[in-house]
């Protein structure tokens, strides 16, 4: 059963004289016969278990049975609107804070942050005692100042991390729904952790990996927090490069300091972890898709004259979504009145689609379901609506239901994704006390009783079709009424400040403008107290960082295109990059699926899989004195090859993102076959980059 259903489900729940359909199609933005449909399903399930089904006037109107509140737990069981935390896992949440928290901690604050009294609190108190004592931690008391947890620091965050994984107590785990333990962008975390293990060549189980993960959002929470660690037993093992390396980005990244003590903790953990013996599961034709999706992303910018391009979030969105299809044979969709909405609403996008899937298609070898270029259309307009909303900075009120986790989560989801002024964040209890003229409309994550504003509600974890929702009611507001563009009113970051910043410096100095912008960030963001990953997805190296003046050739003599490849591989087989038989293993790819690495007239990126002897992310560029045909067509003869070594889906992305996007210059081309030396062209590209990205 969908999300909607459900919401449907409390809404009717919550309505004592029933709503109508044209109603629940209004709010939820689809129409009529979806909504008859969910009813539909709702009766059957509820059919399923004997009980009453809804009623349907003939005016469209539905009324709940007058037990309907008894049978919600038959419709959503583990939904968390108004949900109660029994007794057990008020104590596990409880304990969570105390032992999270850095300082005392008052009995109404716990009864605040789990919406119970303050008895009730004081009636758990001897369970949160004991609770806490499994851990090796104490729990005092102090009069006028509360609760505080006494106990090694890390035994605290052991104690932490089995809460999150569900160790300690058999109860559904609410920890990671109600209590905030961690800090740190996730999606960093988990990039340092997947390429310090192929650096290293210590490959952990997807177990061990997710400890991994929980455990440095712990560290990374604590260590903000001031609570160090106490010395630990030092060790130089097989496992300590790794651990050094790994917090040393997470430092440089996430904005925390660390301690020798982390490093040994931390290697102590490596020492513990599971590994496999083989390396994690790459898909051999992941850069390969990576090409097409570009050459599928430029056709469709062409046909639609909107230019989706420079979208990084699409971009990588559907190269995700299109690896699922190159591996599968049949992929399950959700939500099929989702499907449905983007076909009714969107023909002309989707039939421009179907007239350029043939890119796609072309290289899969089965044909395409109807769905699956459904579900490409959802990604397409999701860019679409990115695109637009650019044009409105929206005030957007968030409301969420499952904690301060969930809210932060929403948040960057929705700050990533749509150019949103975030005036507020609420629970969901709070909305019915929001004035009308304070935003435009909220994201919600559960329905929204007596609210004065428009809502849409969404999933926490953000998926497609939570796009298209939010796009949808942004396309209502916009088309209902004229909304100010609130310019002025926008919240001022780094990024911003920068994006501004940045065209005037090129146009003023050009000569100057790559330095110039290199210290400007750094003071900026200095400023701002934001590092570099407040811009989110930095981790990866840009092109410059790759294309070093070492990593270029200029000038280069080759006889045709299968000499050009080897030539452009050579200095990454001398330098550890990949092992001699990558060389074989692209020449072999494009004969066999042709010369669809040339990315742009005269520019060809080779390339082949992990398994095929990629060691480290690199790239290495030459320009040939004589250009070669590729067979490519309207794009021979190739001038430049660029070989591509990438270790897993996402470490080259930025690089080869850019890279993609600059091809599009023809005066980036022009300079780069005029320059002189291998610094020039660096100078070239990094000056095009920064240009390009920010």
């Amino acid at each position: 059963m969908n999300q909607r259903i459900n919401t449907i489900a409390h809404i009717l729940n919550h309505s004592r004289d029933g709503i109508s359909i044209s109603q629940l199609a209004e709010q939820f933005h689809v129409s009529q016969r979806t909504i008859r449909n969910d009813l539909k399903e709702l009766n059957i399930l509820l059919q399923q278990n004997n009980q009453p089904k809804l009623s349907i006037g003939k005016n469209g109107q539905v009324t709940p049975p007058e037990c309907f509140e008894q049978l919600i737990p038959y419709i959503s069981a583990g939904d968390f609107y108004d949900y109660k935390l029994s007794p057990d896992e008020r104590i596990q949440a409880a304990a969570a804070m105390l032992v999270s928290a850095s300082g005392y901690v008052t009995l109404a604050t716990i009864a605040e942050n789990l919406f119970v009294s303050r008895a009730t609190v004081i009636n758990d108190l001897d369970g949160i005692r004991s609770f806490i004592e499994k851990g090796s931690l104490e729990l005092l008391s102090r009069a006028n100042k509360g609760l505080y947890v006494t106990g090694k620091e890390s035994d605290k965050r052991r104690f932490l991390l089995q809460l999150l994984r569900g160790e300690i107590s058999k109860e559904q785990n609410v920890v990671s729904q109600h209590i905030s333990v961690q800090a740190g962008d996730p999606v960093i975390i988990q990039k340092i952790i997947s390429e310090q293990e192929h650096v290293h060549e210590q490959f952990l189980t997807d177990s061990s990996f997710q400890d991994l993960r929980l455990y440095l959002g712990i560290m990374i929470n604590r260590n903000k927090q001031g609570e160090i660690l106490e010395p630990q037993s030092k060790t130089d093992g097989e496992k300590y490069p790794m651990a050094q390396d790994i917090l040393r980005y997470i430092s440089q990244y996430c904005g925390v300091a660390t301690t020798e003590d982390d490093i040994y903790l931390l290697c102590d953990m490596l020492n513990h972890a599971k590994y496999i013996r083989q390396q994690r599961s790459f898909e051999q034709d992941a850069v390969k898709i990576q090409m097409i999706t570009r050459q599928f992303i430029d056709c469709i910018s062409d046909e639609l004259e909107i230019d989706l391009n420079s979208d990084y979030d699409f971009f990588e969105n559907l190269s995700n979504h299109l690896e699922s299809i190159f591996s599968q044979s049949v992929i399950p969709y959700p939500d099929q009145a989702i499907m449905d909405e983007v076909l009714e609403e969107n023909q002309a996008i989707v039939e421009v689609i179907r007239q350029k899937i043939p890119v796609i298609a072309n290289h899969i070898s089965r044909e395409m379901t109807e769905m699956e270029i459904i579900y490409i259309a959802i990604h397409v307009c999701a860019a679409i609506e990115r695109k637009k909303n650019k044009e409105i900075a929206f005030q957007v009120i968030v409301a969420c239901h499952a904690g301060i986790g969930t809210s932060q989560l929403l948040m960057e989801k929705l700050k990533k994704h749509f150019h949103f002024q975030i005036v507020d964040v609420i629970s969901s209890h709070e909305a019915q006390n929001i004035p009308a003229g304070k935003a435009d409309f909220i994201i919600s994550t559960v329905p929204l009783r007596d609210c004065k504003l428009d809502y849409v509600i969404v999933s926490p974890t953000f998926n497609d079709s939570d796009y298209v929702r939010v796009g949808s009611k942004i396309d209502a507001l916009r088309n209902s009424r004229n909304l100010p563009s609130r310019v002025e009113e926008r919240a001022i970051s780094a990024k911003g400040v920068i994006e501004r910043i940045r065209p005037v410096v090129y146009r003023e100095v050009p000569e100057y403008a790559v330095e110039l912008m290199k210290l400007l960030r750094r003071e900026i963001r200095n400023y701002f107290n934001q590092s570099a990953g407040a811009d989110a997805e930095i981790f990866s190296p840009y092109l410059h960082h790759l294309l070093s003046p070492d990593f270029i050739e200029l000038d280069v003599e080759c006889k045709d295109w299968q000499d050009a490849v080897r030539r452009s591989a050579e200095k990454l087989v001398e330098r550890g990059y990949i092992e001699s038989r990558y060389i074989d293993a692209m020449i072999a790819n494009i004969e066999e699926n042709g010369p669809y690495v040339v990315l742009s007239k005269g520019f060809a990126v080779p390339h082949e899989g992990l398994e095929a002897g990629s060691i480290r992310v690199g790239m290495y560029m030459i320009r040939l004195k004589t250009p070669v045909p590729f067979g490519a067509e309207e794009l021979d003869p190739v001038e430049f090859v660029c070989c591509l070594s990438a270790v897993d889906h996402k470490t080259h992305l930025k690089a080869f993102f850019n890279l993609v996007n600059m091809l599009h210059n023809d005066k980036f081309k022009e300079m780069l076959h005029c320059c002189r030396t291998p610094e020039e062209a660096t100078t070239i590209i990094e000056k095009y980059e920064y240009g390009t990205m920010g």
